[in-house]
């Protein structure tokens, strides 16, 4: 029985339940985990019809899978969920460097401490956040920690520091300080971050005047100096809504099988910022949408009071949810925000809107390919979230927040637009130069470089290395390196001879594709060498050109042909630029190995010098402590589990200790 049987009675099979089902390819490994309302709908989905060319790329791979039933949506949510993170499925769309935003924490400590982390824990600490960037995170701290005097050092100290004397610490390391004072600090930052900075400044301008009137002048300019403090952080949060609410606005877009995802941050009613991702996804846009979501929340104890999901659009959330912008309007940032979300009686409506949002439908066409899929729907998978956080979750259908979200949805589709645009125009900024290049030197086509560059210190392990370049982007797959056999001391011009020699009769020997332009690092001997051996031995007439450096070390000018004619290139070309890449990038390969090579030597040299040590030691030595530097901190006795007596563990540490690795 060949798979697709296998795949097919295994269809037949199965149920009209919720759950998650893993694709696994010809090795057993899961390469795409999916959930579904209907697994019995879904999971045939994947082998009936028509798909993009992402969606083939995973079905081609597909020869069997399993599932796994749930009793509802939210438990194939949170178990999809799971199966990513455990898995890391290939095709799925999975969280990278998306949950590395900054939150700020009170740690949960007898003496707590006000820090930034990146890191989210079950320790029983506050959270608050995420903050947009660390910047900010930071600058929020270093107002706090102005304003609240929680102690700052990570280790106690034996005295009390410049920050006590400051009025910043409560020095525990000198004084007992209850409880409660730090329940209280505990409260007040607490209230200050959700909303309460008002609050706070008023208290601190009323302290500021009774100082002035007794004529404490310093105490009331420090007091001064923390409101303008308070007033610099919270000017640069420009929209506004009236309750204050915590929120995540979400939209996404889809386009030439990528998908971007905006989170829109409102903190406190205030939008503080937006966060962009983009990935490539494989299967229906929605599901890899409301996965990404999950992801997100996933052992986050820092969640908004309210999270707003777009729906599930036919053309994957790619138009505009917002009828007030014009056919020509795009909305690129939080300024055109602001005039959006400007109007007051627009806001007092949110609150307005919960009840209708909460239950509204999505979409009946949506609903209903959905449902012929098997696929979660926005209602149904807003509702599984909501159960899992419990924190309300709307995919909003009408009013002030469909706008919020709209404005997510079309920044998604600004993003994605202008990544393709940059590709395209590298694109053709690449492969234009190049072609320049070409008809600088006078050749019909440039396609195909190939650039080498030899290395070594002091005639000590030679080697060369081999870059291609392909319409003037790497094709790191075809790169080379090579151990230089045949020369002796430092002969850049024999080195270069043996290595084209060997390069070339590889190429005419197994018929690989010949270059348009060979590049080698260096002046007319160089060029000569390699000409000879192309032409007088393989009868190859490939162009070589050298590139030569100046006294930095960097690409000065570029010689052609045997007489090493030089060719003019203006400095700031994107011909001249290609070159440059070029040079640094076989630099940096040929520099690369020949570290390695030489670490490598390193050892064996200093090892081998040491009688009674040979080759079967010197690897078990390696292999027991993991590198020299580990061999040379050891002691004597750490050497008779590999029945190395002390003499002969004395002559390894004197060898390695008088013996320092050159530079």
């Amino acid at each position: 029985m060949n798979y697709m049987d296998n795949i097919r009675n295994k269809l037949a099979l199965l149920p009209d339940l919720p759950g998650c089902y893993l694709m696994k390819n010809d090795e057993g490994t899961i390469i795409y985990v999916g959930k579904a309302k209907v697994l019995k709908n879904r999971v045939r989905s994947y082998f009936t019809g028509s798909h993009n060319g992402k969606t083939q790329r995973l079905v081609a791979n597909i020869v069997d899978f399993e599932y796994i039933v749930t009793s509802s949506n939210m438990e194939a949510l949170i178990l999809e969920c799971n199966l990513i993170k455990k898995h890391m499925p290939r095709y799925n769309v999975l969280l990278k460097d998306d949950k590395t935003f900054p939150y700020l924490k009170i740690t949960n400590e007898a003496h707590p401490r006000l820090e930034v982390t990146r890191r989210v824990l079950k320790d029983k600490a506050k959270y608050f956040g995420p903050y947009p960037n660390g910047y900010a995170a930071q600058q929020t701290k270093k107002l706090l920690d102005r304003m609240y005097p929680l102690r700052k050092c990570g280790v106690m100290p034996k005295e009390v520091c410049l920050y006590y004397h400051m009025g910043q610490c409560l020095a525990p390391c000198e004084k007992e300080v209850p409880k409660s004072a730090y329940e209280e600090i505990t409260q007040s930052i607490t209230s200050f971050l959700n909303g309460g900075h008002e609050a706070v400044k008023k208290d601190l301008q009323k302290k500021m005047q009774e100082a002035a009137e007794e004529l404490y002048f310093e105490r009331a300019k420090e007091l001064r100096d923390q409101i303008i403090h308070i007033d610099a952080l919270m000017e640069k949060q420009k929209i506004n809504t009236v309750d204050t609410k915590d929120r995540d606005v979400f939209g996404y877009a889809v386009d030439k099988g990528w998908m971007c995802v905006q989170i829109l941050y409102m903190r406190q009613g205030k939008m503080i910022q937006r966060h962009s991702s983009a990935f490539p996804f494989y299967g229906e846009a929605y599901s890899d949408f409301m996965s990404y979501v999950t992801q997100y929340y996933s052992d986050n104890p820092a969640l908004p009071q309210e999270i707003l999901l777009p729906d599930m659009l036919s053309d994957g959330a790619v138009k505009a949810l917002m009828p007030e912008a014009g056919t020509g309007a795009v909305v690129t940032g939080l300024q055109t925000a602001a005039g959006m979300l400007g109007s007051k009686e627009m806001l007092a409506a949110l609150d307005a809107e919960d009840s209708a949002e909460a239950a509204a439908p999505p979409q009946q066409e949506a609903e209903q390919e959905a449902a012929a899929e098997g696929t979660v729907d926005a209602a149904g998978g807003a509702a599984a979230l909501q159960e899992w956080l419990g924190v309300k979750v709307l995919v909003p259908q009408r009013g002030l927040k469909k706008q919020m979200v709209g404005m997510a949805c079309q920044n998604s589709r600004v993003a994605l637009d202008e990544k393709f645009r940059l590709i395209e125009r590298d694109e053709e900024r690449t492969s234009g130069a190049a072609s320049s290049l070409g008809q600088s030197l006078g050749l019909e086509s440039l396609n195909r470089i190939e650039a080498f560059d030899n290395s070594n210190i002091q005639g000590t392990n030679p080697v060369s290395a081999m870059v291609v370049f392909i319409d003037g982007k790497p094709a790191r797959k075809e790169y080379r390196k090579y151990k230089v056999r045949t020369v002796q001391g430092p002969d850049d011009y024999e080195t270069m001879r043996e290595v084209i020699r060997r390069r070339y009769e590889r190429v005419l020997k197994e018929n690989l594709p010949q270059p348009d332009l060979i590049v080698v690092d260096g002046g007319k001997g160089q060029i000569s060498s390699a000409i000879d051996i192309l032409q007088n031995e393989l009868g190859l007439f490939i162009p070589v050109c050298g590139i030569v450096k100046d006294d930095k070390h960097r690409t000065a000018h570029l010689l052609v042909g045997d007489s090493a004619e030089p060719v003019s290139l203006a400095r700031d070309s994107q011909e001249f630029y290609l070159l440059q890449r070029i040079q640094d990038e076989v630099h940096r390969f040929a520099i690369t190995f020949h570290r390695e090579q030489r670490g490598k030597s390193m050892v064996t040299s200093k090892l081998d010098s040491v009688p009674g040590i040979g080759e079967k030691r010197r690897k078990s030595l390696l292999k027991h402590f993991g590198s020299l530097k580990k061999i040379k901190e050891a002691s004597v006795e750490d050497f008779r589990v590999l029945s190395i007596g002390e003499k002969l563990a004395g002559q390894i540490l004197d060898a390695l200790k008088d013996e320092e690795p050159s530079l």
